[in-house]
Parts: structure tokens; C-alpha cells; sequence
């Protein structure tokens, strides 16, 4: 298996679907909150524009049963932007699907790379994206159910505008960064997002989600969704009634759907699911396969490159969303740094490395953040004594966090990297003794003298924490969760002090 990268071609913005997603349910599920006359309040705001002309491809169902929604992220760049694309008009090639079922407990996604080699119904073979351009969001439709042999209830189309705007009425994110994100040339975006656990609004999580330098298109992916996990973890009923209507308007603004969306009462039953769903984890549908990879271009004879799946590949992933699993094991294939475009060196379907002793970089970095006014009983500042055999450190942050209340607590990130793109893990330290990121913890593991809260993603762990009286602590996994629980759980337990 391969995986996809075309961060070095002309920008299209993927992570539509995150703004998507919060502006949809979050606007659905205040209305839901409110009284049911608010509804109307969303079909007006749905009203602003034309219905997608879709014909009759779309399904229906009965009350209450599961919903599968296409959504179509579109990219107009303002004539002003200063990160590149100002004036480019309207582009679409995000193509996410979503799944809300009521009986399986939680809420389903899966990205369709857009390279995807397809078959375009009347138009012959060609990348998935392409049915856009050639025939709107009817023809995706149709290439997408054909494709993947799935029902869809709704298509709703967004702009990436409304993303910024509605993280900014949510009252921003806190998430946690494996790295530092930079970038201040032309070719690329303009980022200068630092490494650690942080307060995120609009136009910095933009930023932070569209970054494609240096990352693949399934990288990319798994920042976004982190970045949705987050935003649902900490946005509840309460905040979402209080900013009910700033949230429509902006739904309405940066939003068309099709025309059954514009009923009352089929509006309703979205909107129950899509309540439903803010208390419900995100399982994700990792789009690969044994026979997953790509097909390369040839610039002479203007032969594009693709992302090839066979059918039957396609259609288990299909069920597999349905059934609303998560894909089990890492959430991807690692690429070495400084290797082809193209080219793999190592599948990450099992655990990566064997662990090393380090009594000395790891002290190094704490005495480096105990030099920068950390360390003592206010602050205890935790180390680990091994890593990954093949990671090194990158660096230490030293930082305050601002919370909700306005309150900045002192923090530290100590930053690992392995030889593989997009590969950092790290150990996070803060005086915020109740961060969301630490909220509701998968299970809780007393080893020895201490107590671990482990938060599982699917069958991969994410995150080991432990906390103090005066501080919390955390070991956080890749981006691609490539490390096993023995080397989370071995590089928690090895934690010291100075």
C-alpha cells in the first residue's frame, strides 16, 4: 500500500469538511436546543441560495434511521487574500461522507482522495474531482453512489469561509499541535503555528488545517479530523444554543444544500441525528487497502498520476462505514524524510521501532525549561528516560496557555521526531490541571505508585496522562498514532523528575 501526496501540486483546500461539519451540526443541534420555530430560522437561512440541482439521486428513509450525507467543500478564495489564490474563483474536489446512525453510537467519516481513479458516469475514465468540474454536484453525486455503491440522504455544499467564522463563534479550540507549522514564502500559505497544546480561533486553526507543505493529502486529513474531534469534545448544548444565531447565519451564508433540506420536517430529523451526534465519538474510515496506491504521471506525454483502488476494496470500505467502525491500526503508511514523492519505505501495520534508555537528552530538555523559570513545587517538570529507538529531540516550548476564563497557566512541550514525514510525538506539561484535551478518559491504569488515564482512538492509543496537585501531564502518539500502546504506556511510566 502507498500512500497519496500531492502537497507540491496547485492548492485546492481539503479540509473543507471541518468547517462543514461544525457549521451544519453545531447551527443544527442550537436549533434542535432552542424550540422548534427556530427551525425556520434555518430554512430561511438555507433560502439564501438555490437549491443544488441533484434530480431524483437523492435516497430517503424513515424516521429516525441512520443518514448518510455527501458533503462538497468549496474553495473561493477572497480577491484580497494574502496566502495565495486571491481571485481564483470557485474550485471543489473535498469529498467527505458522513454517516449518523442513532444505533451504533457514533458519527462516521470518510474522505474520497481526489485523485481517486474513477469512472465518471458519460464521461469516461478520469479523477474523482473532475465529475465537478464536469457536471456540479449532480454528477459527483452520482460518480460517489456508483463509486461506492452507498445510499446518500444529502448533499450540502460549503465554503471554506464559513470554517474561520464559525470557530471564532464557538469561541475558539484548544488542540494539541505535534509540531511547530512554518512557513513565510510565497509558494506556500503563510503559517507560524507553534508546537504544544493551544487556543485556537479562526484564522490561525485555517491556517493550521489548510497547511499542505511538507505533508501528505492523508496527513492532512488526520489533522482536520483531530481538529473536529477537539472542536466536539469541547462544544456543547449550552454554547451551541447561546450562539444559535450567529451559527445559522453563518450556515446560511457559506452554505447551499439541496432541496429536501429546505422542508421543515425533514430539516427535523436531520437535526435530531445531528444532536444526537455532538455527544457521540468520531469514527474514522481510513481510505486503504493492500491494493491502495498510486499510479504514477508522466509529464511528456501529459498522463496524469492517480490513487487506485480496486472495486471490491472500495465497497468493504463502504460496509465498514456503514457499520460505522473505525479502520483498525495506525492511521497510515510512513514515508522516509527525504525519500521519492512517490516512494514508501515502511508500512505502518505494526509497531514502529524498539524503545531506547535516554537518562541525558531527556534531562537536557528539562533542564532547558527549568532555565526558562519551570521546574520547582509549583511546577514540577516531568522527563522521559526512553524514546522510540529512532526518534530524536527537536526542542522544548516553553509557553503560557490562556484558558476560557481569561487565566494563563505556564506549560511545556517537548517535541520528538522520527525519521519519517510528518512523525513527532511529544510530552506535554501545564499548570491547567483540567484541560478539555484530558476530559473523559477511555480508561484509567494504576501502575505502581500512579495513576494513567489512557484516551483511545479506535484501537490505537492517543494519549497516556497523569496529573499532580498542581499540574497535568500528558504523552501524546504521531499524527499516524504509529506508536503501540507498550512503547505510550513504557514512555509514561519512564517519566522523572530533575
Amino acid at each position: 500500500m502507498q500512500p497519496f501526496d500531492d502537497s507540491n501540486r496547485p492548492g485546492i483546500w481539503k479540509k473543507l469538511f471541518l468547517g462543514a461539519f461544525l457549521v451544519i451540526f453545531a447551527a443544527a443541534s442550537a436549533t434542535a436546543v432552542a424550540a422548534f420555530r427556530e427551525i425556520d430560522k434555518v430554512v430561511d437561512a438555507l433560502d439564501q441560495h438555490e437549491d443544488l440541482a441533484l434530480g431524483k439521486e437523492l435516497a430517503e428513509t424513515d424516521p429516525g434511521e441512520a443518514q448518510t450525507i455527501l458533503l462538497l467543500g468549496s474553495d473561493r478564495r477572497p480577491d484580497d487574500a494574502v496566502d495565495g489564490g486571491a481571485g481564483t474563483g470557485a474550485r471543489s474536489d473535498t469529498i467527505i461522507l458522513v454517516r449518523l446512525n442513532p444505533e451504533e453510537n457514533a458519527t462516521a467519516l470518510m474522505s474520497l482522495p481526489r485523485d481517486l481513479r474513477v469512472e465518471i458516469p458519460g464521461h469516461g475514465v478520469d479523477k474523482i474531482n473532475a465529475a465537478y468540474t464536469l457536471g456540479g454536484p449532480r454528477l459527483t453525486l452520482r460518480t460517489v453512489k456508483e463509486l461506492t455503491g452507498l445510499s446518500i440522504n444529502h448533499v450540502i455544499n460549503v465554503d471554506f469561509q464559513g470554517f474561520q467564522k464559525a470557530i471564532d463563534s464557538l469561541g475558539c479550540i484548544y488542540t494539541d499541535v505535534d509540531r511547530r507549522y512554518y512557513n513565510d514564502s510565497a509558494e506556500y500559505a503563510f503559517i507560524d503555528v507553534p508546537s504544544g497544546y493551544q487556543r485556537m480561533c479562526g484564522e490561525k486553526a485555517l491556517q493550521y488545517a489548510r497547511f499542505r507543505h511538507e505533508d501528505s493529502d492523508l496527513v492532512r486529513g488526520i489533522r482536520q479530523q483531530d481538529l473536529l474531534r477537539d472542536a466536539k469534545q469541547q462544544v456543547g448544548a449550552r454554547e451551541l444554543f447561546d450562539d444559535r444565531d450567529e451559527l445559522i447565519e453563518i450556515f446560511g451564508r457559506y452554505t447551499t444544500s439541496d432541496r429536501q433540506l429546505k422542508d421543515r420536517a425533514e430539516l427535523l430529523r436531520l437535526i435530531k441525528l445531528g444532536l444526537f451526534s455532538v455527544g457521540q465519538p468520531i469514527r474514522h474510515v481510513k481510505f486503504e487497502g493492500d491494493d491502495v496506491g498510486i499510479t504514477a504521471g508522466d509529464e511528456a506525454t501529459n498522463t496524469p498520476s492517480y490513487v487506485t483502488a480496486s472495486d471490491a476494496t472500495v465497497k468493504k470500505l463502504a460496509q465498514q462505514f456503514l457499520g460505522t467502525e473505525d479502520t483498525p491500526g495506525p492511521r497510515g503508511s510512513l514515508r522516509r524524510k527525504g525519500a521519492g514523492k512517490r516512494k514508501v519505505e515502511v508500512k505502518a501495520d505494526a509497531d514502529p521501532g524498539g524503545l531506547a534508555k535516554d537518562d541525558v537528552y531527556g534531562l537536557e530538555q528539562a533542564v532547558s525549561a527549568i532555565e526558562r523559570g519551570l521546574g520547582g513545587r509549583k511546577f514540577p517538570v516531568y522527563y522521559p528516560t526512553v524514546r522510540v529507538g529512532d526518534s530524536q529531540y527537536v526542542g522544548t516550548r516553553v509557553y503560557p496557555i490562556r484558558t476560557p476564563e481569561g487565566k494563563l497557566r505556564r506549560s511545556y512541550r517537548m517535541v520528538l521526531q522520527r525519521p519519517y514525514v510528518s512523525e513527532f510525538y511529544g510530552i506535554q506539561g501545564t499548570r491547567w490541571k483540567d484541560p478539555p484535551i484530558l476530559a473523559n478518559p477511555t480508561e484509567t491504569r494504576k501502575v505502581g505508585k500512579r495513576e494513567f488515564e489512557l484516551h483511545w482512538e479506535g484501537d490505537r492509543l492517543r494519549l497516556v496522562a497523569w496529573r499532580t496537585p498542581r499540574a497535568s501531564y500528558w504523552v501524546s502518539n504521531t499524527l499516524l498514532q504509529t506508536l503501540s500502546e507498550k512503547q505510550m504506556m513504557a514512555i509514561a511510566r519512564s517519566t522523572r523528575l530533575p
